[in-house]
């Protein structure tokens, strides 16, 4: 429900919310937050709440450190999770300065900016994700251990699936938010899980995933499990991704419906085209960790520049599906990811491949993963290192097009400079 801020003072009063907590992301995606009591949320509506914004990696320094949240009305919802007695609720903030005007490193914004470049030319795009994660056992001073939860696999049921119930559990909560899922089940490596996502609006689908993160976390705590979103925790066993699927409405219709049946129609090939084309630059946004480089090229994730039908050795595919389920899917993503950056940056491609009518090159109908040299020696290749992916970006106008350059250099200033966080962490 899209709620107005008398609708949010007044739910909050009648429904015994006594905290209410201001989510942001910070340049990297981490969802951070300061919670404030219902007495102040009138002034948080009409002038924002101030924090340390040079506490936050990536935003200010010292000498200039004021920001302010500012709450969005329309993302109000109860935390399932929480005590049903003096409530806690959410709301996500856009990030202002002190006079009003928008912080160029507000993830969110830069997200919404190109929704609205996108419904400047007619057009709507849905998202919808499919995301992976590792429970792992804890020790008996409740530290994360590097244990797998289950030792199952593929859709195998339980008893052999241990995390049948923590699905089901963050699934139950996940739908009290108003989150809408289409499926579940046991992943490829052990203790490695899948839930994904009905399509929605960009933004929308980017703030259920915020909202996913967290309750996969709780969820995983309360049942005395660690979750992980690392994209590749265990080196012999499958990484986790972040697959996300695009489909294109304009005047109410999909325009990669039936694309499978019929070949990709001239608007959705030239935006497919554009992702292609700005893929290798945009990689370092989509795999922000030097552990993603272990993920892409094994276990199903990709590591060339192309695309086929239903085939997911390739980097995009378009699944056998139609009507409003017809779509692209983006496989190289992990869940380390800022995903409003992430998902920002793969619109923006594919919006530039539309303006520019790009052609979208010739499907690869091949089993990349056991093809021989002479049949991908013509192929691109992804970044095969982090400090390769971010070379990209600083050297991609494109990026900067989407992303601020001050935003930019901060990004890829802190992640050359830092080591992927230790294993308990993300």
């Amino acid at each position: 429900m899209n709620y107005s801020r008398a609708e949010v003072l007044q739910f909050v009063k009648e429904n015994d919310v006594k905290f209410i907590k201001l989510f942001f992301a910070d340049i990297f995606g981490a969802i951070k937050s300061i919670s404030v009591q219902p007495s102040v949320l009138k002034e948080a509506f009409e002038q924002g709440i101030s924090f340390d914004a040079s506490a936050v990696r990536g935003f200010l320094n010292v000498a200039q450190s004021d920001l302010f949240l500012r709450p969005d009305p329309a993302t109000l919802q109860v935390l399932p999770w929480r005590p049903q007695q003096g409530r806690v609720a959410r709301l996500f903030c856009s990030i202002t300065y002190p006079d009003g005007s928008a912080f160029e490193g507000d993830s969110r914004l830069i997200l919404q900016n190109v929704i609205e470049q996108a419904a400047k030319i007619g057009l709507e795009i849905k998202i919808g994700t499919e995301c992976e994660f590792y429970l792992f056992k804890l020790d008996e001073n409740g530290l994360p251990t590097m244990i797998p939860h289950d030792s199952a696999g593929y859709c195998d049921l339980a008893p052999l699936d241990k995390g049948e119930n923590v699905r089901r559990a963050i699934i139950l909560n996940l739908e009290q938010m108003g989150v809408e899922i289409e499926a579940s089940h046991h992943e490829t490596g052990p203790g490695q899980n899948e839930i994904d996502f009905k399509y929605d609006n960009a933004l929308q689908s980017a703030d259920k995933l915020s909202t996913f993160k967290m309750a996969v976390k709780t969820v995983a705590a309360q049942s005395g499990l660690f979750a992980t979103f690392m994209p590749k925790p265990l080196k012999d066993q499958a990484g986790s991704g972040l697959h996300i699927n695009l489909s294109l409405f304009k005047d109410g219709k999909n325009l990669f419906e039936d694309s499978f049946k019929n070949g990709l129609q001239a608007e959705a090939a030239s935006f497919t085209a554009g992702i292609l084309a700005h893929a290798q630059e945009i990689t370092a946004f989509l795999n922000p960790m030097k552990q993603s480089y272990e993920r892409l090229g094994q276990f199903e994730a990709p590591m060339y520049v192309s695309w086929s039908s239903q085939n997911r050795s390739q980097l995009i595919r378009v699944p056998a599906a139609s009507g409003n389920a017809s779509r692209i899917e983006l496989r190289s993503p992990d869940p380390s990811c800022n995903h409003y950056l992430a998902i920002a940056l793969i619109i923006a491609a594919g919006l530039d491949g539309l303006e520019r009518k790009l052609s979208i090159p010739s499907a690869v109908d091949k089993d990349l993963y056991n093809a021989k040299e002479d049949e991908t020696e013509t192929l691109e290749k992804l970044p095969q290192t982090l400090a390769e992916a971010l070379e990209r970006t600083e050297n991609s106008a494109f990026v900067q097009t989407v992303i601020p350059r001050k935003t930019v250099r901060q990004f890829t200033e802190f992640k050359k400079a830092e080591q992927d966080p230790p294993f308990g962490t993300l």
